[in-house]
C-alpha cells in the first residue's frame, strides 16, 4: 500500500531517555481518509524504514536530515506492506 509518511518532531531536550521521539503520521497517498499517528523514536524509525521499504539510502539520510533540522520530514508514495501496516497498529478494528 502506498503512504504517506509525515513526521513531527517531539522535545529531544526533555526526553528522560535520550532519544529523538517523533510522531509519525501515516496517510494514504491515494488521497483517501485514514490518518494514523504512531509514536516512535527516530532511531527506530530510520531502523524500520531501512528494513522495511525499499527506499534508496540517499533518500533516508536527506529525510532524517530533514526530521533533525526542520523538526520534521516527509516522504510520500512509501509502499508498505499490508503486514507492517498492522503490526505498528494501522488496521484497528
Amino acid at each position: 500500500m502506498r503512504m504517506n509518511l509525515i513526521t513531527k518532531a517531539g522535545d529531544r531536550h526533555n526526553s528522560s531517555d535520550g532519544k529523538w521521539h517523533v510522531s509519525l503520521t501515516i496517510r494514504p497517498s491515494c488521497g483517501l481518509p485514514g490518518d494514523y499517528q504512531f509514536p516512535t523514536d527516530l532511531a527506530a524509525l530510520m531502523k524500520l524504514l531501512r528494513k522495511e521499504t525499499n527506499l534508496p539510502e540517499p533518500v533516508l539520510e536527506r529525510f532524517e536530515c530533514d526530521v533533525y533540522a526542520s523538526l520534521g520530514g516527509r516522504l510520500l508514495g512509501v509502499e508498505l506492506s499490508e503486514r507492517l501496516l498492522s503490526d505498528i497498529g494501522y488496521f484497528v478494528d
